[in-house]
């Protein structure tokens, strides 16, 4: 097979699935998106396999590939465009909508498929995302796998639907559109680099054939053992994610058994987050480039425990289990990493998205803003953590004060890193942020966030870092809340740092 061939058509893959993430990104209406680029795009084989990503978001996309199993015994047919956001039917939370197209020549030749994170899909809440929710029905309108688009033609009764169970319905509707566009551009490029090379189905089977083997040459690098390691989210009561990892010549075996039960909370997440995370956490300890596909996971065998909190029954919620325990699991296979590969890991980061969803009416409109706030990583034998940045299972941006003051009725009295919060030790651990917002009117906010009450670790004899602080009108609120808010209030969130490394 042409090497020089194989790298084309490697990279028009990897250029298919950048393209398209442009383009979602300019033609979102929501700062979420366009901002905040809380989307992901990928494309797949014609045996719904992953085959290229682009640089987004670890947690869609490590779970895209259950998206596509879930429509390939579907009615499929040049044009047709499949929406879904169920967790337990290939989806992460429901506010991440996904967009998967079959792309056909003569027959059917791969899938392309948008991901993104749409600031309010309905439920009990603005923005979608209470802090309290005990079923999955108080988060959102719940979507199966349907075609919004038939043969070309849009379902506007499915986009109706939709609209008609979401509170920001001209956003909702400009980005689901902007999915479809971004979509539009990927079938049509895959189709050109299909139609160019007569013997593409062999050479993406060699692309994931390669992946594999670097993946296994970087395993084979490994010493062979089995460590055990286990951390805790806070709820109610603290709750155990257990691991035991096993490296052996050149794969791993990685066992969740121990973990805690899942919960009358929204702390659960379904099997498809957990793999995305074990999927981030192994690509990440690898030393070489590498082409992340489905040839990649061959060598990773994992067992989730089903009716635990990494692989919920539905119908548990599970709208911070994609946020935050997806978080806990690189935190806990990071240390269980530490005793086997000690060179390439970091010590605990913040360990949360540190979420703030604030919605309600403005001037006779509704309106829902959501972010994520960065904060510190943690440190390695080499290297001092990175300060204010989104770390693991997000790769966001911050919505900038000047996109986020013009869109909402919120004004910023304070965006700064939080000086010392970071571990210290001979490498320091990253500074969190402090981000305070001022409502202009009655609104409701719910938060979301961890570590607040267990400090993101050091490493080696590396300190602590600071925990996380939640402040509502200069007094402390708790980590994970729902309250209604008078025009006025001032919410603070100061994140945590990064643990330090001796």
């Amino acid at each position: 097979m042409d090497p020089i061939t194989l790298e084309i058509i490697k990279n028009k893959l990897i250029g298919i699935t950048e393209e398209m993430g442009v383009s979602l990104v300019r033609t979102a209406y929501s700062p979420n998106i366009k901002e905040r680029k809380d989307c992901s795009c990928a494309v797949f084989d014609k045996r719904g396999r992953l085959t290229a990503q682009a640089e987004h978001i670890p947690v869609h996309l490590g779970a895209m590939p259950f998206a596509v199993k879930t429509i390939m015994d579907k009615d499929l047919k040049k044009g047709d465009v499949f929406i879904l956001n169920d967790p337990y039917l290939g989806g992460t939370h429901l506010p991440d909508i996904t967009l998967v197209s079959p792309v056909f020549d003569k027959e059917l030749i791969g899938f392309v498929v948008t991901r993104a994170h749409h600031s309010d899909v309905g439920g009990k809440t603005p923005g979608s995302m209470p802090s309290d929710s005990i079923e999955i029905y108080e988060e959102g309108l719940i979507i199966p796998p349907v075609k919004i688009i038939s043969e070309g033609k849009i379902q506007r009764d499915i986009m109706d639907l939709i609209l008609s169970n979401v509170r920001t319905k001209k956003e909702r509707e400009g980005d689901i559109k902007a999915q479809i566009s971004a979509n539009s551009i990927g079938e049509a490029r895959l189709l050109d680099v299909y139609k160019k090379y007569p013997d593409f189905d062999r050479y993406t089977e060699e692309i994931l054939n390669y992946s594999e083997k670097i993946v296994r040459k970087e395993l084979k690098r490994m010493p062979d053992m089995k460590v055990r390691s286990e951390d805790y989210l806070e709820w109610e009561k603290l709750i155990k994610v257990r691991v035991e990892v096993k490296k052996k010549k050149d794969e791993l075996f990685i066992d969740f058994s121990g973990t805690d039960r899942e919960i009358s909370g929204n702390l659960n997440c379904v099997e498809s987050i957990t793999l995305s995370s074990v999927y981030y956490m192994i690509i990440g300890l690898m030393q070489r480039d590498l082409m992340i596909n489905e040839g990649c996971y061959r060598p990773i065998k994992v067992k989730i425990p089903r009716g635990t909190i990494l692989n919920a029954k539905k119908p548990k919620a599970v709208v911070a289990g994609n946020v935050e325990t997806s978080q806990r699991i690189v935190d806990v296979l990071m240390d269980a990493f530490s005793k086997i590969v000690p060179e390439r890991v970091i010590a605990q980061s913040q360990g949360t998205m540190n979420n703030i969803i604030i919605g309600g009416m403005h001037k006779n409109k509704s309106f829902t803003y959501y972010e994520t706030i960065g904060g510190g990583t943690g440190a390695s034998l080499f290297n001092d953590g990175e300060s204010g940045v989104h770390c693991h299972m997000t790769n966001t941006l911050n919505t900038p004060v000047e996109a986020l003051e013009t869109e909402y009725p919120l004004r910023i009295l304070r965006y700064s890193l939080r000086d010392n919060s970071g571990g210290s030790g001979k490498h320091k651990g990253g500074n969190g942020i402090i981000r305070e917002i001022q409502v202009l009117t009655h609104c409701i906010i719910s938060i979301i966030s961890e570590r607040r009450e267990i400090a993101p670790k050091g490493l080696f004899g590396g300190q602590d870092a600071k925990k996380g602080v939640n402040l509502l009108n200069g007094k402390k609120i708790p980590g994970k809340c729902t309250l209604k808010l008078k025009k006025g209030d001032i919410i603070t969130i100061e994140t945590p740092g990064g643990g330090g490394c001796r």
